[in-house]
């Protein structure tokens, strides 16, 4: 029993530090550099995280249930659904108006859906990698589980740490400079949607 605690305690460490690799991070920055309130920004992390979660567990189990892994080419077709997925959102973050309210609560709804569509879309590309991690690490199909919903949990933890320091800097700039917020926004949007195109390239390559 003393050796389970550390390897879900990895699980957990390891979902943190992978809350923040550089496809889920400019995704969501798309979003948090939008907010006019730090809570916003947080809550779009967590949101994404619980996106994110909520696909490992279902794919990831029912893939160790069944004993199979992900065919290699669907994951990558997976993670070309990424590429594409961070130039959309770079191009409508570009193209939105600069004056948006997510104060309403129609707008909020919204923001949480997008954010977790996003955690989602990011989940169904990381899951073969969840899939093979988890059957070397841990044995049993609990132990898969809790070591699976370990690793959600400390993505959500990640990504909401990661989200509201992002957010720090955007939301002043809203208060304080709004010139200078709305270069920031566009500028986020190009870096979006150029790292889309060397994502989806790299994958194409790869294929």
């Amino acid at each position: 029993m003393g050796t389970i605690w550390p390897v879900l305690l990895f699980g957990l460490l390891l979902g943190m530090k992978h809350a923040t690799e550089p496809d889920h991070v400019i995704a969501v920055s798309t979003i948090v550099s939008r907010t006019k309130k730090l809570s916003l920004s947080s809550l779009a992390g967590m949101f994404w995280g619980i996106g994110h979660t909520l696909t490992l567990l279902i794919v990831g189990m029912a893939m160790i249930a069944f004993e199979r892994q992900i065919p290699e080419r669907v994951a990558s077709y997976l993670e070309m659904v990424v590429g594409v997925m961070i130039v959309i959102l770079g191009i409508a973050s570009f193209r939105s108006p600069m004056s948006m309210d997510h104060h309403r609560r129609g707008d909020i709804h919204h923001f949480h859906i997008k954010s977790t569509l996003i955690g989602i879309v990011h989940g169904l590309a990381g899951s073969a990698g969840m899939v093979l991690l988890t059957m070397t690490t841990v044995k049993g199909t609990w132990m898969a589980f809790s070591f699976i919903l370990l690793f959600g949990l400390g993505t959500v933890i990640g990504m909401m740490l990661f989200t509201t320091l992002l957010g720090v800097p955007f939301v002043w700039m809203k208060v304080k400079r709004q010139a200078i917020s709305q270069w920031m926004v566009k500028t986020v949007s190009l870096i979006s949607i150029a790292y889309g195109v060397y994502y989806i390239y790299h994958i194409t390559t790869e294929l």
